[in-house]
Parts: C-alpha cells; sequence; structure tokens
C-alpha cells in the first residue's frame, strides 16, 4: 500500500512489496552480486531477520518486474535506509541519499518482457554522510518503505501542491502542478482538474524536451467544509492530462487536500482563525516487531493509542516520516510537526562539506511531497544543532528561508536546547524548547518554563508562540518500586505529571510535546550512548511493544482536561 488512497486511475501502477533476493556485500564490493543466499520482505528492515538483527553495512534487494510494452517506467521508493543505489538490468540507474524521504528514477525506452531490478541499500556510518550518524535511535537497514514501478507516457504529471486560501469571500485553492517531458520533442497538453465537485477546465501548457513546466491556477471553492481536529474533511483532487491531438487522457494523478489555514497572532497558534494548543508526542517509526518499516495495522494502533490519550499533536522526531502514517494524520484529525533529518549536530558536525546539500535535499524533499497533506502546521529544521553561534544561525537561516520560499502557508521552527544562549529565535515563527526537569536537572517545571519565556523574550522571541517540544524522563517497562528511584514507572509517571501540571496551568504555552511515545532503539556505541541502558532510549508513554506504563492514564487525565 503506498497511500491510504488511490493515486491513479490511469497511469499504470505496479506496486513491488513481497520477497525479494537478498545478499549482504563487502564494503569495497563492486557491481552486483552473483548469488543471493536470503530472501527480504518489502517494505521491511533486514534488522528483522534472525542473521542480520545488528548488520551495518551494505545489502543488495533484487526482484525481477514485468514490462507489458515498449516505453519509459519509473521506478518510485518511498524510504531506502540510508543510501540507495539502484540498478536496472545490471545497469546503475539512480542514487539516493537519506532514508526518510521518498525518491523516483526514470528510465526511457525499456523494452517489453522480463527485467531484473537490485538496489544496493547502506545504513553504515561513512564519511560521506553529514546526517547519518551514531545517534538517540537506530538507523535500520533496506528498504523500509514501499516501493512501486509506473508505466509513464512521455508527456506526464510530476507532481500537484494545493494551498486552500482563506478570504472574507469564503475559500480558494491555487493548484499548481507539475508536467514532465521526457520525450524528444516539445509537446503540448491540456489539463483538466476535478475538487470539491467542481470540474476545472484549466487550459494547456507547453513543455521542451527534459523540461518541468509548471502550472498554477486559482478558483473558489463554495461551500467546502474545512479540515480541523475535530471534521478532518478531505477532498479528492484529481488532475488529467491530455496530449494535444488526443481525446482520452494520457496520465492522471489523484491527491487529498483538505482546507485549513495556519496562522501565529497574538502570540498562539491558530488553525482557521482559532487559537489551539498543541498536546501530544513526540514519536520515532520504530517498533520491537518491525523496526522503522511499520506496517499499516500498527501504525492505526499508534494512532488510537495517541488519541486515547487525549492527544492531538505529533511530531516526526527527527525525520520525515511515512506518507501512510501523515495520511492518517489526516484522516483522524492530528496536527503534525515534521521536520528534516538532522538531530544534535555540533557546530562542526554542521561544518561537513557535504552537510548543506544534504539538508537542502532533505528539505526540498519533505516539503515537495508532503505539501498537500493539511494535519502538517510546522516545518521544523536541525533539532538541537548549533544554533546558538553564529556560523550556526547563518545555516539555520539559510535553511528556514529555502523552506518558508517553497511553502509559506506553514509556520516553521526547530527545537532548541540552549536555553539562554539560543541565537536563532527571530528567524523561526514559533520559539520550542527541549527541557527536562526533574530528570536531567533538579528543576522545578514551573520556575523553569517561565525562565524559558524570558528567554525566548529576550533572543528575539518576543510575541511568538511558544512550545515546550520535549519533555520527560526514563520509565522501564515493568520496573515498579516503592523507592520510587529514577526509572521506576513511579518516578516515571510523577515527572511526566509535575511537568504537564506545570504546563497546563500556564497562560502562554502554545504547546506541549512529551518526549516520547514510545520507547526505541538506540545506535550502540561509547561516549553518551553508553547512558542508554540495553542501547534503548526508554522515555516513552508506551514501550517498545506499545505496552502502556503507568503515565499512560496521567498523560489522559492532563490532555483530556
Amino acid at each position: 500500500m503506498l497511500r491510504l488512497f488511490q493515486t491513479n486511475e490511469i497511469r499504470d501502477v505496479q506496486e513491488l512489496q513481497g520477497d525479494w533476493d537478498f545478499q549482504p556485500i563487502n564494503e569495497a564490493d563492486e557491481g552486483l552480486p552473483s548469488d543471493y543466499r536470503y530472501r527480504m520482505p518489502v517494505p521491511g528492515c533486514w534488522e528483522m531477520h534472525p542473521q542480520f538483527t545488528t548488520y551495518q553495512g551494505k545489502g543488495v534487494y533484487r526482484r525481477t518486474v514485468e514490462i507489458s510494452r515498449k516505453g519509459a517506467i519509473r521506478l518510485v521508493f518511498k524510504g531506502v535506509s540510508h543510501t540507495a543505489d539502484v540498478f536496472f538490468d545490471g545497469k546503475p540507474v539512480g542514487h539516493h541519499y537519506n532514508a526518510y524521504t521518498p525518491f523516483a528514477v526514470v528510465i526511457p525506452d525499456v523494452e517489453p518482457g522480463t527485467h531484473e531490478v537490485a538496489v544496493v541499500a547502506d545504513n553504515s556510518f561513512g564519511e560521506m554522510s553529514a546526517l547519518h550518524v551514531p545517534n538517540d535511535y537506530y538507523t535500520y537497514g533496506g528498504l523500509i518503505r514501499p516501493v512501486a514501478i509506473e508505466l509513464l507516457h512521455e508527456l506526464f504529471i510530476e507532481r500537484i501542491a494545493f494551498t486552500p486560501i482563506r478570504s472574507s469571500e469564503g475559500w480558494q485553492g491555487t493548484i499548481r502542478l507539475f508536467v514532465r517531458n521526457i520525450g524528444n520533442r516539445e509537446r503540448r497538453a491540456r489539463l483538466q482538474f476535478s475538487l470539491g465537485g467542481q470540474e476545472i477546465a484549466a487550459g494547456t501548457v507547453d513543455a521542451m524536451p527534459g523540461e518541468i513546466v509548471e502550472f498554477s491556477i486559482t478558483k473558489p471553492f463554495p461551500g467546502v467544509i474545512p479540515w480541523s481536529a475535530n471534521d478532518p474533511k478531505l477532498y479528492l483532487l484529481k488532475a488529467q492530462l491530455y496530449v494535444e491531438g488526443q481525446e482520452v487522457p494520457v496520465d492522471d494523478l489523484i491527491e487529498r487536500v483538505g482546507f485549513r489555514t495556519v496562522t501565529t497572532e497574538n502570540g498562539r497558534i491558530q488553525v482557521n482563525g482559532e487559537d489551539v494548543v498543541l498536546k501530544g508526542f513526540n514519536r520515532h517509526e520504530d517498533h520491537a516487531l518491525a523496526g522503522a518499516a511499520i506496517p499499516y495495522p500498527l501504525m492505526v494502533h499508534d494512532i488510537e493509542l495517541m488519541l486515547d490519550m487525549g492527544a492531538n499533536t505529533v511530531r516526526t522526531s527527527h525525520y520525515p516520516n511515512d506518507e501512510r502514517f501523515l495520511d492518517l494524520c489526516d484522516e483522524r484529525g492530528l496536527f503534525v510537526w515534521e521536520e528534516n533529518h538532522a538531530r544534535g549536530l555540533s557546530l562542526e558536525q554542521m561544518k561537513h562539506p557535504l552537510f548543506a546539500k544534504q539538508c537542502e535535499d532533505c528539505n526540498r524533499e519533505m516539503v515537495e511531497n508532503h505539501f498537500n497533506h493539511p494535519s502538517i502546521i510546522i516545518w521544523a529544521i536541525l533539532n538541537e544543532c548549533a544554533s546558538d553561534t553564529p556560523e550556526g544561525r547563518e545555516m539555520y537561516r539559510t535553511q528556514l528561508e529555502q523552506i518558508r520560499t517553497m511553502d509559506s502557508s506553514r509556520t516553521l521552527s526547530f527545537a532548541s536546547h540552549h536555553r539562554d544562549r539560543e541565537l536563532c529565535f527571530d528567524l523561526a515563527d514559533i520559539v520550542s524548547f527541549n527541557l527536562y526537569p526533574l530528570w536531567y536537572e533538579d528543576e522545578d517545571p514551573l520556575e523553569l518554563i517561565k525562565q524559558a519565556r524570558l528567554w525566548a523574550d529576550q533572543a528575539g522571541g518576543l510575541g511568538k508562540p511558544m512550545i515546550i517540544s520535549e519533555f520527560g524522563a526514563d520509565g522501564y517497562y515493568g520496573y515498579r518500586d516503592p523507592s520510587r528511584v529514577k526509572g521506576t514507572e513511579e518516578r516515571h509517571a510523577e515527572i511526566i505529571e509535575r511537568n504537564l501540571a506545570a504546563y497546563v496551568s500556564v497562560p502562554f504555552l502554545s504547546g506541549m510535546l512529551i518526549w516520547q511515545f514510545c520507547d526505541c532503539r538506540v545506535t550502540e556505541g561509547t561516549g553518551w550512548l553508553l547512558t542508554r541502558a540495553g542501547t534503548q532510549n526508554s522515555k516513552g508513554i508506551v514501550d517498545r511493544y506499545r505496552r502502556p506504563k503507568l503515565a499512560y492514564s496521567v498523560v489522559q487525565r492532563y490532555f483530556k482536561m
């Protein structure tokens, strides 16, 4: 399942889920192996195989595909961890860095018949990676998200971007459609849209060979129901492409959209003009039974647990999430803070020669691919990086400006742990702090949150909404003891309660996001990673199997107030 709705009615799309051949290879190996000894499910993580539970390195996935007619194809990968090299009939056709954003490879003039697709996935750490480093979560290996093959016309719809607009006259929407020409001659296309019961004859576009042409149209949509947390109304936006001289469409693309606005006025966050307070969780894509390749029923389970606790928000810490999970957030009415893939990097790490390019690519792929999700109300970058330095400030400025240029309809933020040393709050729309009172330091949550507001006001955040983007404590599932020492479920629940009691009592707070929803696996390593017992971050309100801890009922009580 690529998405939770049908994305094409005309374009021929075949999902490539199921078992693929698999073979680990050495770092120095060039080309593809001649023998494959294993089978691996796709999507899936190779760590779920008993012989690869801790494997870091390269692994090759292979399968055959049947092509019914001569022409161009596109191989679509929703996520390969962490680096992917794609081969078609033994020849390299594509390379991609970053596990958490989709990418596609177009191959022209493919003959009908049986062909071989192979992917070299690599989850090892190395000098060619600025973002994928040993961290407080685990980077699983493999084809962790769905894969598909598409049969293309030489003129096709690359993507759609929908921006809702609310005015005194009602709802409007701007539809931007990107048409790509992979043929060898100029082509003209006619475009047709449908949305909210309207059929829209949009006009024509001309595309030169190798060109991607943007077409834009703004239309009123009277009578539509806005998307909100209480009533997450969604609409199918259908686009069809007709090549000049033909009466039937040659390509189509369907997106699902919602009408809602996001603003920050009077120091608060508004959705459709109404103030909202974000209550929810940070969530890693990690499950004891599936690693990062979480199947649909377990995604639904996560959503239902969060809703059962009264949450209205989830933060995709610390990378763009699976589109199917975002689809669920759209359907269930969960607000989403989505952020790029960069966590806890020092200034030295941010000076890596590939850092700027890899962040730029991740930001672009995140925004372009997830643009149409009404649940996403915040784009964020660079969790706990060097925003307390002048050099780091310029990097934050560059990335926030990049995203703002791509999408001005959402708010921007980043999570800071620098307290009074923060230098970048003036660049964001929302100021966000990661604070852990009663855990790392014996601080009073109420006094600390008041102090944080003063830090923000003095550092360029005056008048801006404020979120506590992380707070929490370790609680080891099943470790219950009357001593209530740190690590017990009792102490964990107490710390969560004292934090929540403080945060719901102050009028200036626009959000509180618990670290974290579920326990997660972390990278095995030295230094501070040795503090993670059993290579686990155990601050979840539920454990890796989603078994609730004592803090679960505490969260319910405060989030449902």
